[in-house]
């Protein structure tokens, strides 16, 4: 047998001393007497930490684990950290869970928990998206939450993400401080496991109504929409928590002619039709697309699991549909709030908007072009959702995003919105319609005022222990041997995130990065192509973002860019490869 550290093997044991139950048991036991030290390593070697998704991991017994413990001990961690934080005070949560495996027993032993420890406990009846949960805590003055979801993870994963009193999961210091209380619980037998049902109470359908009606007041075209409202519409949750409010969401609008993939309407946290439930993913949007084509639909939407990302498909001129990218429907979004806001004499200079630093720059101009501020914020929803917060009171959001398919207009919700979002969208569509005009001839319209920005993405799986180290020396050696160029085309500038830097490699100055920390890296190049480097805070994996852009004179020269700019963007892919 392998040799293993022995602080992995006494993790176990003490984890196998403890009281957890038979079946655990066996199964460390198994790890502990297997040939093959693999899995025992993986499962005891580290603890499962919040990242910029919180609590997420596959399922399975061990530390690093999500089980009915890990989330417990969290739980008691958080449950120790609101008390401290509001001592004497009447605190509430609010919890809920999308359709993944074990959710239900993981929300229950999350409300058991809280209750155990005098927190009162405001639970869905049903499954809800993300959005709701972030809202209910702003609506019922609540605490904290928890939304029990890996989100578009493979169905081997759950997780668990924690919301703080404005809505937004948590971010510094209290995600630290949460972590550190959470690390105290050095035993399962640190857990208050003694519920009170008498502190649960149950959040009922009747709350769709109130979020809904919030939702609806988004809607900035309502004409629009009443001339287009028979538009043919398919939507698809992806076996997700999404099937019941987008739907309505779209009826709140005022469209009539919504058709849901009736194979992928129903919860199912073994996502049976999908390799991945990834509406990022063109194959989980492949029955959406069928059943476009068949009732000939002029939008073509869908929602990962736990209802925050959203995917828009529009007909792409040639009998098929053109699967948008989150930089594009984001900058649809940007351009549509902005004009429409202008145009109903809105903006009077103090209204802003957010992205990340790795989503598109065309965001940021189209903003400019506005007079309106773009605040630039780490990657992860929480970090808008902290400049939200920050600006309450002294300046009006209309909206923001992030490449991952994640959006949010207004702010009653504190995270990513797919169902807002979808209605949006939709609104968009319809809004064109009616100057006749399609999506890509507004896209075209968008790059000849602000420049033609085009965005790929790769992602580079590294499982396990191996995959996570091999990962951090890919970033090292980013830093210790800064590239000076790539693909043949010189590197100008580097950000350097993580080391709060900022090196001009042309005049070989370096200046100081005035942003919280983040193992980002990003290498700006001669040509203004953009390449970030950035390991999953969700997933083993290491993303590479690419950026690209060039001006457009006329909508007759959109394709002809557009084949331009993916020949750069592919160059640039092949420097990775």
């Amino acid at each position: 047998m392998t040799t293993v550290d022995p602080k992995i093997i006494a993790k176990a044991e003490s984890w196998l001393n403890s009281n957890i139950d038979e079946n655990s048991k066996a199964q460390i036991s198994s790890l502990l007497a297997s040939e093959d030290p693999t899995e025992l390593v993986d499962s005891f070697y580290t603890e499962l930490e919040f990242g910029t998704g919180g609590l997420r991991g596959i399922m399975g017994v061990g530390s690093n684990r999500m089980n009915v413990y890990t989330v417990a001990m969290a739980t008691q961690g958080l449950a120790n950290y609101l008390l401290k934080s509001f001592p004497g005070e009447d605190i509430a949560v609010a919890i809920t869970h999308d359709c993944r495996i074990n959710n239900t027993l993981f929300a229950e032993t999350t409300a058991n928990v809280f209750t155990a420890n005098g927190i009162r406990v405001k639970y869905f009846r049903e499954m809800r998206p993300t959005p709701m949960l972030s809202f209910a805590i702003r609506h019922f003055s609540c605490k904290s939450g928890v939304m029990v979801t890996a989100s578009h993870n493979p169905k081997e994963y759950n997780g668990y993400k924690a919301y703080w009193n404005d809505g937004g999961q948590v971010v510094a210091p209290h995600d630290k401080n949460i972590i550190a209380e959470v690390q105290k619980i050095t035993s399962v037998d640190d857990v208050n496991w003694n519920k009170n049902d008498a502190l649960l109470e149950y959040i009922e359908s009747d709350f769709d109504a109130i979020y809904l009606n919030l939702v609806q007041g988004l809607s900035l075209s309502s004409d629009a929409i009443q001339a287009n409202k028979s538009m043919p519409i398919v939507f698809s949750p992806i076996h997700g928590a999404s099937g019941k409010m987008v739907p309505a969401a779209l009826k709140a609008f005022g469209f009539e002619n919504v058709h849901v993939v009736k194979e992928q309407a129903e919860p199912d946290g073994t996502f049976p039709t999908v390799i991945y439930p990834n509406p990022e993913e063109a194959e989980a949007l492949t029955m959406a697309l069928a059943l476009g084509k068949e009732v000939g639909a002029e939008l073509v939407l869908a929602c990962d699991p736990d209802g925050d990302r959203y995917a828009a498909c529009v007909p792409d001129g040639k009998g098929g549909y053109e699967l948008l990218n989150g930089n594009q429907t984001g900058s649809l979004l940007t351009y549509y709030l902005l004009s429409k806001w202008k145009e109903q004499g809105k903006l009077d200079g103090n209204q802003f908007l957010v992205n990340t630093i790795v989503t598109t720059e065309l965001i940021d101009e189209i903003c400019k072009g506005f007079g309106v501020t773009c605040y630039s914020v780490l990657t992860g929803f929480k970090n808008i959702a902290e400049v939200i917060r920050n600006l309450e009171g002294k300046a009006t959001y209309i909206g923001g995003g992030e490449e991952s398919y994640g959006y949010l207009v207004g702010d009653f919700v504190r995270d990513k919105d797919g169902v807002s979002a979808c209605a949006m969208v939709a609104e968009i569509v319809a809004y064109y319609k009616s100057k006749g005009m399609s999506v890509r001839d507004v896209l075209a319209e968008i790059y000849t005022k602000f420049g033609f920005y085009k965005e790929s993405l790769i992602s580079v799986t590294k499982k396990g222990k191996d995959g996570a180290e091999q990962i951090q020396a890919l970033m090292a050696g980013f830093r210790t041997n800064r590239p000076t160029e790539m693909a043949g085309i010189p590197v100008v500038k580097v950000v350097d995130v993580k080391e709060s830097k900022i090196f001009d490699t042309v005049n070989g100055t370096e200046t100081e990065l005035k942003m919280d920390k983040s193992n980002v890296i990003q290498f700006y190049l001669e040509d203004g192509s953009k390449i970030s480097a950035r390991p999953s805070g969700t997933e083993p994996k290491i993303k590479y973002y690419f950026s690209v852009n060039a001006p457009v004179e006329n909508r007759e020269a959109y394709e002809t860019v557009e084949a331009s700019l993916e020949g750069r963007i592919n160059k640039l892919k092949s420097y990775f490869s």
